[in-house]
Parts: structure tokens; sequence; C-alpha cells
């Protein structure tokens, strides 16, 4: 199988556009990395049966066609629970899609499980989730981050190419700082927080962590864009935020340093 640890989506897209590869073959070998080293790190809260998986995702989407990812377990997905790491909510099953979920199975991506997260995401290590404790890969005697630390640990260990978490105060950017990964916060109204489970609806948003900045705008141009389900949203038409990535910095580029000493 001519896939490596810490691929990325741009190369396994590239490896399904010429046949080398199938998506269940993808699926596979993450549901293998899964079983052989989330036992000490606890990133998931579960890893969904290969049959679901692929019985949930359109087979003609395109944008994430068989690129596999973990869900915040704040995030609803349909028919799956969505316990938002509390013991309240331990068998409450989701009875919607997320419309980020929604505009995921739409692009044919495959959602491979749920990542652990602080209870109710109110936290910044992954320490107070109900279920388990999330290690950092890179060090299990440290924490990952949070309250996406599920997510963060997931893909910093290569059992996901990309994962989505929430943001309300640095829940998306510091655990991608503390596992050397791309997190995203996007601008608030960009996507849609319908079917994310609230903690302060004036700030939270779904966010994406990757390895890449490539893959991270790739996934945000697939959940990105305006929805009437959510009143908060900005009119902004669905793009592709893969276009501008050329590698060449604007000429007209302005930096602006704050001094907060005062």
């Amino acid at each position: 199988m001519s896939i490596r640890p810490f691929i990325t989506i741009q190369e396994l897209e590239q490896k399904l556009t010429n046949k080398e590869i199938t998506r269940e073959e993808i699926l596979e070998f993450y549901l293998r990395r899964f079983e052989a080293f989330d036992g000490e790190i606890g990133a998931a809260l579960q890893v969904f049966d290969k049959t679901s998986i692929l019985e949930q995702t359109n087979t003609q989407g395109q944008g994430l066609f068989g690129i596999p990812g973990l869900i915040k377990d704040n995030i609803c997905q349909q028919n799956r629970i969505t316990s938002c790491g509390s013991k309240i909510l331990e068998n409450f099953v989701a009875t919607y899609d997320a419309t980020a979920i929604t505009r995921l199975k739409e692009a044919g991506a495959l959602l491979i499980g749920r990542a652990n997260l602080d209870e109710f995401a109110m936290g910044s290590s992954t320490e107070t989730s109900a279920f388990q404790k999330t290690h950092n890969p890179w060090d299990l005697s440290c924490v990952p981050g949070g309250s996406s630390g599920g997510s963060a640990a997931a893909v910093a260990a290569g059992l996901v190419p990309w994962a989505l978490g929430s943001d309300t105060g640095g829940s998306v950017n510091q655990p991608s700082a503390l596992c050397g990964i791309v997190g995203l916060k996007p601008t608030y109204g960009l996507v849609s927080r319908y079917g994310l489970v609230a903690y302060g609806s004036s700030v939270d948003q779904i966010g994406v962590m990757a390895r890449t900045v490539y893959d991270n705008a790739k996934v945000l141009s697939v959940i990105a864009g305006k929805d009437t389900k959510d009143a908060s949203m900005q009119q902004i038409d669905k793009k592709d935020y893969t276009k501008n990535l050329t590698g060449v910095l604007p000429k007209n580029l302005r930096i602006n340093i704050t001094n907060l000493q005062g």
C-alpha cells in the first residue's frame, strides 16, 4: 500500500487521481493506525466501523473525496452519539447533521469517529473529559491542549490527515500549537454554527486542524459559506481558499505589531 504515516491531503488526492489507491484502502490504513496507537493517546471517544463510514458519505463527492477526518464530539453527526465529553449526554444520539458535517459528507469525506474534548468544551488540556484523558502524542506525559485536544492529537499522531474542533477562546489554536500542527479559528460567521453544541454563541466557531496550511484551507473550502440555518452567518459564497497558496507573498503586505506592555 502506497500510504505513509503523516501523508498530507494534497498527496492523498494525487494518489486517488492517479488511481494508485482507493478510498477503501485509505480508510483501512487509518483505521489500523487508530487500533495501533490510540490506546495510549486517547484521541477518539469512538471510531466507527468501516461499513457505516462508507455508507454515510457521497460516493460522487468532490472536495474531500476519500479523505478521512475526525470530528470533535460537540458537533452533531446524525445517528451518532454527541456526548460533549459529558456523562450527561453519553447516550444522546443526534437526530441531524451539523451543516459542516452535511457539507463534508457531500464532499465525499470519510468521517472516521468522535474526538475527545474537555467536558462541554470548557477546558484547555483535555483532562476534564468524563470518559478519558488525551495525551500529547509527542510526549505522552504532556497534555495536548484543549478543549479540542482529541482532534489535535489525532492529526499530530497521523491517525487522520485532518480534524474539526471548535473554538470559543483558543480551543483550536492552543492545542494545535501544543501538538505542532496547523489550526484555524475562522472569522466569525464564515462557518455555520448549526449543529455545534453552544458554549459561548457570540464567539463559538467550528475550526479546522491539519498538518499543512494547504490541507487546512482545503477543509475550510468545504465547510465555509453562508447558511440560512445560522442567523449569525456572513453572506459569503463558498470559495476555494487554496487558490492563493502560491508561496509568493503579496507586494503590499503589511504586518502590525502591537506593544502590549504599554
